[in-house]
């Protein structure tokens, strides 16, 4: 199976790597130094299509992404809350107790938070979309809050001191 990759430069969150194979995307990278595997072709395959729907993003000209994702990893729950965040609307926010709710397991708010962070496809699974129940921002990809407040501001949401106004 062939294995792609692509790069989106952005102006404040850096390189953003989206790797796919033949049957969808497979991760989605923010901020991360390029390493290359030596079997990976640049700009073919879904990556290139992923990358495209990324600049629409920024842009603001998409509020969906479809694409085909080839997740291989994640626990089953991991995959339902992932599958929960891919149903928050673009420029919605729900709580991490919202998604713990959603996945008929109320008392997971931690393990949801886990769940993100383990999230293999941030953007194209929007876990930036999930807040404190106070509406504060919290915990994004280990200590990357600000990167959560731009995507927020991309969709149109206002963040004031780290809370966001709904």
């Amino acid at each position: 199976m062939n294995k792609y990759y692509s790069v989106f430069v952005h102006e404040v969150l850096g390189n953003i790597v989206i790797r796919s194979n033949d049957k969808g995307v497979t991760a989605l990278s923010i901020g991360e130094e390029l390493v290359i595997e030596n079997d990976e072709i640049k700009n073919q395959g879904w990556a290139l299509t992923a990358k495209q729907q990324l600049e629409e993003y920024f842009k603001g000209e998409r509020q969906t992404f479809n694409l085909p994702l080839c997740i291989e990893k994640g626990t089953l729950f991991q995959r339902e809350v992932w599958n929960a965040l891919s149903k928050i609307p673009y420029g919605s926010v729900w709580s991490y107790s919202d998604i713990a709710a959603e996945v008929q397991r109320p008392k997971a708010v931690r393990a949801v938070g886990g769940a993100n962070r383990a999230n293999p496809l941030p953007i194209i699974i929007p876990c930036h979309r999930v807040i404190g129940k106070d509406a504060s921002l919290t915990g994004y990809a280990g200590n990357k809050i600000h990167q959560k407040e731009l995507l927020l501001i991309v969709e149109g949401l206002t963040v004031q001191n780290g809370t966001v106004k709904i």
